[in-house]
């Protein structure tokens, strides 16, 4: 694995007091000891005196909340820090706003040899349709330019742009006047992240890791692959982590594993596991889903990347070498796929070492009750991203549209997992969702169909310990003695306990409760703000004027 971490000359002993500690060592501490990178104690006010004399430095809390940091379980670094400092569409609230915002930004960026956008989603807009080559060239004023759709699974490109990879004709999922798909979107992908210079990106990955720390972030797993990235990219991300203070950042690689030469391929790239965006399908906004029956606004079932047997292989040999698998997969008959493949990888390995090696599924949103229960059977994680269901949910959301009502409303049935036993990591898939773990929560806890609604505590649980779970420790992600100290600091509204029916009790000291409080996260309100990120001991944020 990969961590950001200082030399232990670095640490200093610190006490931070005159809070709310979130800890479930002691639902009422207000202090907490942080030494040599780790949680040394944590208690109550009166305690902390005891420890006055012995630290380098008192953090006067001042009321203010003390959680563990966040860990985002599904991050494209890059891609993300380029969002954030290039062409970002998700703005855009008609398909000609959209193209203005392309115009200036062209207009003002003269040396960019390929304009990079993303977050345009045409389900918003009056229009409902992607921009035309021809209105795309016109806006870029034959710049070469890619436009990811906003699931990063499909995108609209200029002709100077299509003109550097000729043979993306050639290629599934070519269309002329329509966005690419598959292949074709892969091969233009790479030719546009190609032109990206080792500065930018390294800005762009600078740019942000500083941004996850703003929001409390401690931790992201980083997915990439050669359908995603390049090998450059995610070896320069591993180690501009590793050597500056941030965010830690556990990486996974998407390519499939045969034998134990590649899994230790996969090793010497940094990577904690073979798995990640290693696509069985891939994403409704895009109708590319792999699905039993058809959309129920086009004649398509989807697209299938992988078959059973091709898991199960992958699974079996990920297994062997002691690596973790994972697979990106959304619609119902690719989750179909994976439990089918994960099934007959156990029956060859042995379904305890299956279970053991913790493989995960990202994103996960087409579940019946059936791939439920071989979730669990499996010991499967389901890394997934409430934001979508905020966005795209609901009766009038982009899902109803994509698969009708009924359908729909099955998506995302976090409280189902959560019954049978199924280990929850939380994540954005930044850029596509942003990064906002206090909004991921309140997302999970608000889910706009309420069956599938889980407390703010095991969502909160999900984003944290969750995290850290799915990188196979149990360690971590909790603020008790003996875990590492990477915590944020949080100016917050008074704490309540949701209760199972998603009322909220207001934080009393009745020790029967034994529960610590947690932020109101009641959809309208205030979110908390971060005041301080610190990551084994090490600050990595500290607001400005705090």
């Amino acid at each position: 694995m990969t961590e950001s971490t200082a030399p232990q000359s670095e640490h200093r002993t610190v006490l931070l007091r005159g809070g709310d500690v979130h800890s479930p060592a002691d639902p009422f501490a207000t202090a907490m000891v942080v030494e040599r990178g780790h949680v040394a104690w944590v208690g109550s006010e009166g305690a902390a005196d005891a420890f006055a004399s012995g630290v380098d430095d008192v953090i006067d809390l001042d009321g203010a909340l003390v959680t563990p940091a966040f860990t985002d379980a599904h991050v494209h670094t890059t891609s993300t820090g380029l969002a954030l400092t290039g062409l970002d569409l998700s703005g855009a609230a008609t398909l000609p706003e959209a193209l203005g915002l392309v115009r200036s930004y062209v207009a003002a960026h003269p040396a960019d040899r390929v304009v990079l956008g993303h977050g345009w989603d045409a389900t918003r807009w009056p229009e409902q349709r992607p921009p035309t080559r021809a209105e795309l060239d016109a806006a870029a004023d034959g710049r070469a330019v890619y436009l990811p759709r906003v699931d990063v699974h499909s995108a609209v490109v200029s002709t100077a742009l299509l003109d550097l990879v000729p043979q993306a004709a050639s290629l599934d999922g070519y269309r002329p006047d329509a966005p690419l798909t598959g292949a074709a979107h892969h091969a233009v992908r790479a030719a546009a992240h190609g032109a990206v210079s080792p500065r930018q990106r390294a800005g762009a990955q600078r740019a942000a890791l500083a941004h996850a720390a703003s929001l409390g972030i401690g931790t992201v797993h980083e997915c990439g692959g050669p359908d995603i990235s390049d090998e450059e990219d995610f070896i320069s991300l591993l180690k501009l982590a590793a050597g500056e203070r941030g965010p830690r950042v556990f990486g996974y690689w998407a390519e499939q594993v045969g034998d134990e030469k590649d899994a230790r391929r996969i090793r010497e790239l940094g990577a904690v596991g073979a798995a990640g965006d290693l696509f069985v399908d891939g994403s409704l906004g895009s109708h590319t889903a792999c699905l039993h029956e058809p959309y129920a606004d086009a004649p398509v079932t989807g697209a299938a990347h992988l078959d059973a047997a091709q898991i199960a292989a992958h699974v079996a040999a990920c297994t062997e070498a002691g690596l973790q698998a994972g697979f990106h997969a959304i619609g119902d008959a690719a989750l179909t796929a994976v439990v089918q493949g994960v099934r007959a990888a156990a029956g060859k390995v042995g379904l305890g070492r299956v279970r053991a090696a913790r493989h995960r599924v990202e994103h996960a949103e087409m579940l019946t009750p059936e791939t439920v229960a071989a979730f669990a059977e499996l010991g499967l994680t389901a890394s997934v991203q409430p934001a979508f269901d905020a966005a795209w949910g609901g009766e009038e959301g982009m899902y109803a549209r994509r698969l009708g009502a009924a359908r729909a409303r099955t998506l995302n049935p976090y409280a189902a997992l959560l019954r049978a036993g199924v280990p929850l990591a939380f994540g954005s898939d930044s850029p596509v969702t942003p990064l906002d773990p206090w909004g991921t929560v309140r997302a999970a806890a608000f889910h706009q169909t309420l069956e599938h609604r889980i407390s703010v505590r095991a969502g909160f649980t999900a984003h944290t310990r969750g995290g850290w779970r799915a990188v196979g420790r149990d360690d971590a992600g909790t603020l008790v003695p003996g875990a590492p100290a990477d915590y944020a600091v949080w100016r917050t509204e008074e704490l309540v306990v949701q209760a199972p029916d998603d009322r909220v009790a207001r934080w009393s000291t009745d020790p029967r409760s034994g529960t610590p409080g947690l932020p109101d996260l009641s959809p309208g309100g205030d979110l908390p703000v971060c005041l301080r990120t610190v990551v084994f001991g090490q600050t990595v944020y500290v607001r400005p004027n705090e």
